[in-house]
C-alpha cells in the first residue's frame, strides 16, 4: 500500500498573539493524529498596524513588540528554521500561561528574552537584536510571504495549507486529540476548493489556553 503523503502546514506567528499561539497549538495536536508537515514562520504585529488606526491602549502595547520578533529573525539566520518553535513555545509558556507583559516594565521585554535564549541553548548575545531595527526589514520580509497570499482582510493567525492561505482559524480554546484531527480534516477540505473564502460568526466567550 501506497503511503500518503503528508498535508502541509505553513503558520505565522507573533510571540505576543495570543489567538496564533491557540492556533499553534492546535495544529500540533492535529499532528499528533494526523500526518501534518508543519513549518513556523515570523510575522509582527507591531508592522501589521504600524499604519492602522488602532486605540492608543493597543498602540502601547505593540510598542516592545519588536523585540521579540527582531530576536526570532536573527535566530532563524544564525541557527536556521529548526529554532523557530522551541523559542514560540518559550515565548508563549511565558506570556499566555505566565501572564507575562512586555510594556509593563521598561526592562520586562528584555528580561524576558533572555530567558527564552537561556532556556532554549541559543547565543545569550542575540538579544541585542531586540533593538536593532536592521532587522526590520528581514521581519517585513517574512511577514509578507505569510499575509500577501491572504489579501486585504488578513490577521494572525494566519496559516497556509497546502499552499492556500486563510486568516484563520480563530480558536478561543485549543481542540485536543481527534477533535484537532476533525478540525484539520476540514480546514484541509475547504482549503482544497478554490472558490471557498469566508465563513465567519461573531466570537463569545473568553480565551481558553488550557
Amino acid at each position: 500500500m501506497t503511503e500518503t503523503a503528508p498535508n502541509r502546514a505553513d503558520i505565522w506567528i507573533d510571540p505576543l498573539c495570543p489567538f496564533a499561539w491557540i492556533t499553534s497549538r492546535w495544529l500540533l495536536e492535529a499532528a499528533e493524529v494526523r500526518k501534518i508537515d508543519i513549518s513556523w514562520h515570523v510575522m509582527s504585529l507591531a508592522y501589521l498596524n504600524k499604519d492602522r488606526d488602532i486605540p492608543a491602549a493597543y498602540r502601547e502595547l505593540l510598542a516592545p513588540a519588536w523585540g521579540p520578533v527582531r530576536v526570532l529573525i536573527a535566530a532563524q539566520e544564525q541557527y536556521g528554521d529548526k529554532v523557530i518553535l522551541p523559542m514560540y513555545n518559550a515565548f508563549g509558556e511565558r506570556i499566555h500561561h505566565q501572564g507575562r507583559r512586555l510594556h509593563e516594565q521598561p526592562d520586562a521585554g528584555l528580561a524576558l528574552i533572555a530567558e527564552v535564549l537561556d532556556e532554549c541553548g541559543l547565543d545569550a548575545s542575540l538579544i541585542e537584536a531586540a533593538g536593532d531595527a536592521s532587522y526590520d526589514e528581514a521581519v517585513a520580509r517574512s511577514h509578507h510571504e505569510g499575509m500577501d497570499a491572504v489579501g486585504d482582510e488578513v490577521g494572525t493567525p494566519t496559516i497556509h495549507v497546502n499552499g492556500t492561505a486563510f486568516f484563520g482559524p480563530v480558536l478561543t480554546k485549543i481542540p485536543r486529540g481527534e477533535d484537532a484531527g476533525k478540525l484539520w480534516d476540514g480546514t484541509v477540505a475547504v482549503a482544497s476548493f478554490p472558490y471557498f473564502f469566508e465563513l465567519k460568526r461573531s466570537r463569545t466567550g473568553d480565551l481558553d489556553f488550557s
